[in-house]
């Protein structure tokens, strides 16, 4: 007798200035999930979530994915008479478990958590309490900091701040104080570099501190440092475990959205060339990192070495980490034994665990 095939949701696009990543990721994993080895594990439901809310099944979805991009029909856009979810298509019905491959704000910060925890059927990746911490770096670090995890030194500031001229003023007086220059300056609660800017001089400090706040009411300001970047993959829920140990060279002053998703303007060294007392420290302090924030299924921990001294901190979590073909969660498994058709069955198992 035939086994039942386990109907999995792929979400994808959502109201994020990440949409158009998610629409490449999601393209890699359905492309998995349908290959040979998984087409009879699997009956994949793709479901795009349009830049204004709308949720799209069937061959709109299908379309999207093909494409690659987030243009729909101009006959259908025309159509439109509402904004934002107004109800689920009828395929999601008879849905096993959801896989959400949204990046960014209403996809990776527990909003889209609690809405699949609300239908009451499993999904890939971490909870609403782990989504969210994960998602808003200020939060993050302030969980890191309460297990004593090494990080960069920070700064915290909001976007009504710059608002009031004193208080931006002490603010910026604050950030050149405690950090210096170079320093980054980064939106809360985005991700793939959007909206971050490395700032040189009070006149650059300022407009990326004005850049980030259009897209956050939350914002770090971090210490840059010279150091290698590292990165490491985590997966599972009941058992743990993480991956080897990559390295990134970005081909230009830090790794940017250009340098992530750009062809060859970044060197991806896998495993790491760095000594095996480094690699094993930066696998457990992978692990630590997604308990201190309750990550689970699927995430990505990047890290800062630095060799003068033989410290490493940790930059931040991922925890729904891209699936292009320049990204490294699945690269970092594939050379750790589990290829990408091997790696997307696993997460789907993990989720109904």
């Amino acid at each position: 007798m035939r086994n039942k095939l386990i109907k999995v949701g792929l979400v994808f696009g959502g109201i994020s200035g990440e949409h158009n990543i998610s629409i490449k990721s999601a393209a890699t994993i359905i492309k998995a999930l349908r290959d040979n080895s998984n087409k009879n594990k699997f009956e994949v439901i793709s479901i795009y979530i349009d830049n204004k809310g709308l949720w799209w099944s069937g061959d709109i979805s299908e379309e999207v994915l093909k494409k690659g991009s987030s243009s729909l029909n101009k006959k259908i856009i025309s159509s439109l008479n509402s904004r934002g979810l107004t109800h689920l298509p009828a395929e999601t019905e008879a849905i096993d478990v959801w896989f959400p491959v949204l990046h960014g704000p209403n996809g990776e910060d527990g909003t889209i958590q609690g809405l699949f925890k609300l239908t009451g059927k499993p999904f890939v990746g971490s909870g609403i309490l782990g989504s969210a911490l994960g998602m808003d770096k200020l939060a993050m670090k302030a969980a890191f900091a309460k297990e004593n995890l090494p990080q960069v030194k920070y700064c915290k500031a909001y976007a009504k701040d710059l608002l009031d001229k004193e208080r931006k003023s002490y603010l910026i007086q604050q950030i050149e104080s405690e950090l210096g220059y170079p320093c980054f300056v980064k939106p809360a609660n985005l991700g793939s570099s959007v909206g971050i800017t490395k700032a040189h001089t009070r006149i650059e400090l300022t407009a990326g501190l004005i850049l980030a706040s259009q897209l956050d009411q939350r914002l770090i300001i971090e210490k840059s440092i010279n150091a290698r970047e590292l990165e490491c993959a985590v997966l599972g829920k009941k058992s743990i475990s993480a991956s080897c140990v990559g390295e990134i060279n970005p081909n230009a002053d830090w790794y940017d959205y250009d340098s992530k998703y750009s062809e060859n303007s970044a060197e991806i060294i896998i495993p790491a060339p760095i000594k095996d007392h480094v690699s094993k420290k930066v696998q457990d302090l992978s692990l630590l990192a997604c308990k201190a924030i309750s990550a689970e299924g699927i995430a990505r921990v990047d890290f800062f070495y630095q060799e003068d001294n033989d410290s490493i901190l940790i930059n931040e979590i991922n925890t729904l980490p891209g699936f292009t073909s320049n990204s490294m969660y699945p690269l970092l498994w594939a050379a750790s034994g589990i290829n990408l058709s091997q790696l997307v069955a696993r997460l789907v198992e993990t989720a109904k665990e």
